[in-house]
This record gives C-alpha cells, sequence and structure tokens, in this order.
C-alpha cells in the first residue's frame, strides 16, 4: 500500500489497483454456472471489490470519472449494485457533485408504499446512469433500466466493472443504451495469467 490512501491516487493507478484487486479476490477458475444458467470455466464475485474497504472507494472514483457530466442519479439492481451506487453518490459528494443513489428491488416492496425504487424521489426526466458490477447476458442492469424508465427517469448510459463479453453489449446496443466497462473479460484474464504463471 502507498504511504497516501489510494483513492487520492491519479486514475491510471487507481484502474490498475482495480485490476489487481479483481485478480486477487474476485476471479476464480474452475467450473461454475452463472445467474443466467450458463455453465462458464470462470467466475467473477465483483462484491469481493465493492466491498473491500479501498475497492469499494476506488471504484466510486473510477465510476464517477465516467459519468457524463450531466448525470444526476446512479442506480442499480440489489445485490450486486448496491455498493457501487453508493460509493459512487458518496465519492462525488466528496469532489463537490450531488449524484443521487437509487437502488432498484427485484421484486416490489410488500409493505408501505411497495416501491420498486429505493432513494429519494427525483424530477421527472433526471438523467441516470445504471451501474452494474459484471455484466454477462445483460438482462440485470435491462431490468434496473425498465424500472428507472417506468418511475419517469431518463436512462443516459449503463456502466460495468467488467464486460464477459457474453451478449450484454449487443443487448444494449440494440436497446440504443451507450455502454461502457472499466474492464473487458481479456483484461482480466491476460493479468490473471500474468499473475499466475
Amino acid at each position: 500500500m502507498p504511504s497516501s490512501p489510494i483513492v487520492q491516487a491519479e486514475l491510471p493507478v487507481l484502474r490498475q489497483y482495480l485490476l489487481d484487486l479483481f485478480c486477487q479476490v474476485a476471479y476464480q477458475e474452475g467450473d461454475f454456472t452463472l445467474s443466467s444458467g450458463q455453465r462458464s470455466t470462470y467466475y467473477i464475485n465483483g462484491k469481493q471489490v465493492t466491498l473491500h474497504p479501498e475497492g469499494g472507494a476506488v471504484v466510486g472514483k473510477v465510476l464517477l470519472s465516467m459519468l457524463p457530466p450531466d448525470t444526476q442519479a446512479v442506480a442499480g439492481l440489489t445485490l450486486g449494485a448496491d455498493p457501487m451506487v453508493t460509493a459512487t453518490s458518496v465519492v462525488a459528494t466528496y469532489e463537490g457533485r450531488s449524484i443521487a443513489p437509487l437502488i432498484v428491488r427485484k421484486e416490489a416492496k410488500g409493505h408501505g408504499t411497495q416501491a420498486y425504487i429505493e432513494g429519494l424521489a427525483l424530477p421527472a426526466d433526471t438523467p441516470v446512469v445504471i451501474l452494474e458490477d459484471v455484466v454477462t447476458t445483460g438482462q440485470s442492469a435491462l431490468k434496473a433500466v425498465e424500472r428507472i424508465r417506468s418511475a419517469g427517469y431518463r436512462v443516459t448510459q449503463i456502466l460495468a466493472l467488467v464486460d464477459r463479453a457474453q451478449g450484454g453489449a449487443e443487448l444494449y446496443q440494440q436497446q440504443q443504451i451507450p455502454f461502457q466497462a472499466v474492464f473487458s473479460i481479456e483484461d482480466l484474464q491476460k493479468h490473471w495469467a500474468h499473475l499466475h504463471p
């Protein structure tokens, strides 16, 4: 760990730190069944990075740097996006920006307001960026997009930490939603192989 906190480093250093962290704690090779039902020879547990003390803060800084200037809120499907949405909002506050965090439930709350979205009520047409840790087929983020649009907000982009390159980007392109990932699966696998010769 450098003598100054990692979160104060420049963006290229932060990205390298995240890549190292993904390869140390989140990426595994083996035989896995994904949430999409697909089989895979590798697995990425993004929560090992987003719930890491320094990792979460670095995720917030990197994602904040990628947000379009007009962004007023970030949102994502619970549970994977919860720490990302929170970290991005908190980091934004320290940098003098106000970005509201919204958490999208998978099912409507069964009591009280029965809301799908937790967070501040925002004006109609508020520009919102959807956050996702790992994109495979793209369905999770798309569910969040639908809920955010149903609430009257405008989705301007989807940002992910890792794109597994298994159809997500193509799905978002069909839906005409701009998509960007911090890392491709090739970035992770190349670096992992370098660390595990």
